[in-house]
């Protein structure tokens, strides 16, 4: 489990395509410092199991499913990445509760920028949009956002100079995909909630 609060800002070093996925080397100081072989580490929102560390770089197998689901099949070498452990069990929980496990991707459609923030807007595909509600949580690319708005097929977030300059966050131009992971605890209410409508089963 992540908890959307990005530790540094890593560089794709190598990606080594494979006959139904790809090996993926990833450069980070800070995860790299005590990370081990089979540890989990978010890269821009996706839970991906180190399966080697080499210094400061860390590799780990991608498959096909991720690759086709997520924005990772668009990096290349030095494209640059958000990263985060997995949140230790004695940790404070900065953002909410984030499982790695991307529900679909969005293209950044706009930036408005403002005197100490940005408003960002992004497409939100029609199967996540009951998921998201103005002031709740979502993490994009990885990073835990506030929903400031949602408009139909889009919504939008509001980045904070910190946010702007140590996520990837910062550089996005219109036209670029990104990871989209809602709250899971939406998606658990609306089953358990399943049960009770017409013809619902638990």
């Amino acid at each position: 489990m992540f908890t959307g609060i990005v530790e540094e800002l890593g560089e794709v070093a190598a990606i080594e395509p494979l006959k139904d996925a790809a090996r993926i080397a990833i450069r980070g100081r800070t995860v790299t410092a005590d990370a081990r072989h089979g540890d989990s580490i978010a890269v821009n929102g996706v839970c991906l199991t180190v399966v080697g560390v080499d210094g400061e770089v860390f590799t780990a197998d991608v498959m096909k499913e991720t690759l086709d689901r997520s924005s990772l099949g668009v990096l290349r070498p030095g494209s640059p990445v958000n990263l985060e452990r997995a949140v230790r069990a004695d940790a404070r929980l900065g953002g909410h509760i984030v499982q790695g496990h991307v529900d679909g991707t969005g293209v950044l459609l706009s930036r408005e920028p403002g005197e100490h923030w940005e408003i960002v807007r992004i497409s939100l595909p029609a199967e996540l949009g009951r998921y998201v509600v103005e002031k709740g949580s979502i993490a994009v690319d990885g990073v835990s956002l506030t929903v400031v708005g949602v408009d139909g097929d889009a919504f939008s977030v509001s980045l904070i100079p910190t946010t702007l300059d140590l996520t990837t966050l910062g550089g996005k131009r219109p036209g670029d995909p990104v990871n989209l992971e809602v709250d899971v605890i939406a998606k658990y209410v609306e089953r358990l909630a399943g049960a009770y409508a017409p013809g619902g089963r638990a």
